[in-house]
């Protein structure tokens, strides 16, 4: 409904998505989600005289066919609705006669329509074309209501017997209904246009330049008082398998971090202001290493021997040159970490046939690697992992503002894991990535952040059988990620994935009080500010009209 301000509660409209929501279904191209005072309390179906002219014939064989040609753009959205409000009864008995009686009820049905069109013309005129869509549907239930029955009782008369066992009957009704929705799937899938890349070539492109960064690293920091960078972990989209970009994805690596000799990290969490989001400081202390040193290793301890003594003899401690005061400073540590990338580039392999490009970032070290054909955008967060488990604090920031001795605490690793296990569950044509990548992409410019779709989907992968996101359920799992965005908008909540879900898989490791924390609500801000909801509701029309504009194969 194009410019009808929304009135009253949002999502308590009708029309085309009340249609939908009856039959327990969410409607992907929702046009009407508000209650409009020029609305009917019933739906119904609004289409211009001339329209309706050209789509409900009079003659009941080339009618048919005829409005199935002009309605086949539209019918991938209808198929599910189908589904869900009827059940297709087995035939019995005379063929000739089923057939009849279904072309009545065809025919009777196109002169519903047809007066229901010419009711509506003068009253709708204004919302002509959502109410187009859905007429056009209606008419393509009657005709793939017809179409199954037909084919079900050619089914049935081929049985010697006259009839067909009702096992049978259940057996070849699912093949043909799998087959139907396959084909949907398959359709859709092509439609798309997806994102020309390989990902798995960079991401494994990727690790070994990482790889090979991190032996010079080793052998760079032996005696040094730096941190102990450890192997990169891929994590973010493109090592989950998807990528809500086309051409410029990111390739964003974790180096965890652990002290060096003579040197402890302690978390420290920083309550101010945290509600929605737990942040820490990483405090760095000094040990004593007299033991080590009558052990013969070639170290001073920074706590008993003098301070003259350790300047002309060892190198400073950590905590005069990557920190401020006691605590690790994550822009002090992005530059020096920037300073060992340019002076190891050049003793690497991929220098000979690649070339650097240092990036501006105070949290983070990014650059470009390119060879004139190709290139990869890295970005190298640091972090340090809280115990053993698969959680982190770590320089990404959190906000504009984020303070430089401030390290938020990051699931990444978590998420990661969590694809990764999908991956080896799931059947070899599964579809949940493209799901994820076709939301988040659709979305791009919208206002969504793409951790919202992400959310959402990881969600649905956690409850709902990895069986199921195969080709045939394509357009299902669609509607079931545009259904939750829709139910957490309504409720102004969205729980986050990793904190406090204590169903995750047993390989990925929590922290107890992460595990057992309450869930931070990812739409927080719709239930402080009225108009961050409002604004919210405008952006989810908007997305709907990118969904129905990319899946109409018409365009």
């Amino acid at each position: 409904m194009q410019g009808q301000p929304l009135m009253g509660e949002p999502w308590a409209g009708h029309g085309a998505a009340a249609a939908v929501g009856a039959a327990g279904q969410a409607l992907l191209p929702a046009s009407c989600l508000g209650r409009c005072p020029s609305c009917p309390q019933s739906p119904a179906l609004a289409v211009p005289a001339a329209r309706a002219a050209s789509c409900l014939p009079h003659s009941p064989t080339q009618g048919l066919l005829s409005v199935l040609l002009q309605t086949m753009h539209y019918w991938v959205f209808w198929f599910l609705l189908l589904q869900s409000i009827l059940q297709y009864p087995q035939p019995v008995g005379d063929v000739l006669d089923e057939v009849t009686h279904l072309s009545m009820e065809v025919h009777a049905m196109h002169l519903e329509v047809e007066r229901i069109c010419l009711e509506w013309e003068v009253e709708q005129l204004a919302l002509k074309q959502s109410w187009q869509i859905l007429a056009l549907a209606w008419l393509l239930l009657v005709l793939t209501l017809w179409f199954m029955e037909m084919e079900r009782s050619l089914w049935g008369e081929e049985n010697e017997e006259g009839n067909v066992d009702a096992n049978e009957e259940d057996d070849v009704g699912n093949e043909v209904d799998h087959r139907v929705q396959d084909n949907i799937g398959r359709m859709l899938v092509e439609h798309i246009q997806w994102p020309v890349q390989d990902l798995q070539t960079g991401c494994e492109w990727t690790m070994d330049l990482m790889d090979n960064y991190t032996i010079y690293f080793r052998h760079v920091l032996t005696n040094s008082f730096y941190p102990v960078l450890q192997r990169a972990i891929g994590v973010g989209s493109a090592f989950e398998g998807w990528s809500p970009r086309e051409q410029d994805s990111v390739y964003r690596l974790l180096i965890p971090m652990t002290p060096p000799r003579g040197h402890t990290f302690h978390l420290e969490q920083d309550t101010a202001g945290q509600r929605h989001g737990r942040n820490f400081r990483v405090r760095v202390q000094l040990e004593c290493t007299c033991s080590r040193e009558q052990q013969g290793e070639s170290m001073l301890c920074f706590l008993h021997h003098p301070e003259e003594e350790l300047r002309s003899n060892q190198d400073r401690s950590l905590l005069h040159t990557l920190c401020t005061g006691s605590y690790l400073d994550v822009h002090k540590t992005a530059r020096w970490f920037y300073q060992l990338v340019r002076a190891i580039w050049p003793a690497l392999p991929q220098s000979h046939t690649w070339h650097l490009v240092l990036l501006p970032s105070r949290r983070s070290c990014q650059f470009k690697v390119t060879n004139g054909a190709e290139s990869f955008r890295i970005e190298v967060l640091f972090g340090v992992r809280q115990g053993a488990s698969d959680i982190f604090v770590s320089s990404q920031p959190r906000g504009a503002g984020t303070p430089r001795t401030t390290w938020p605490e990051t699931y990444a690793v978590a998420e990661m894991k969590f694809f990764k296990y999908i991956a080896r569950q799931a059947p070899p044509d599964s579809l949940h990535l493209r799901c994820l990548q076709f939301f988040s992409r659709v979305q791009l410019g919208i206002g969504f952040p793409t951790y919202t779709i992400k959310t959402i989907v990881m969600h649905l992968l956690n409850t709902r059988a990895v069986s199921q996101w195969r080709r045939r359920h394509f357009l299902s799992r669609l509607i079931d990620i545009n259904k939750s965005l829709r139910l957490c908008l309504v409720q102004k909540r969205l729980n986050h994935f990793i904190v406090g879900n204590q169903r995750l898989p047993e390989e990925i490791s929590l922290p107890p009080d992460v595990q057992m924390a309450e869930p931070p609500n990812l739409f927080h801000h719709l239930v402080m500010d009225p108009g961050a909801r409002s604004q919210a509701i405008g952006e989810y029309l908007d997305l709907q009209r990118h969904i129905t504009a990319i899946l109409n194969p018409s365009h």
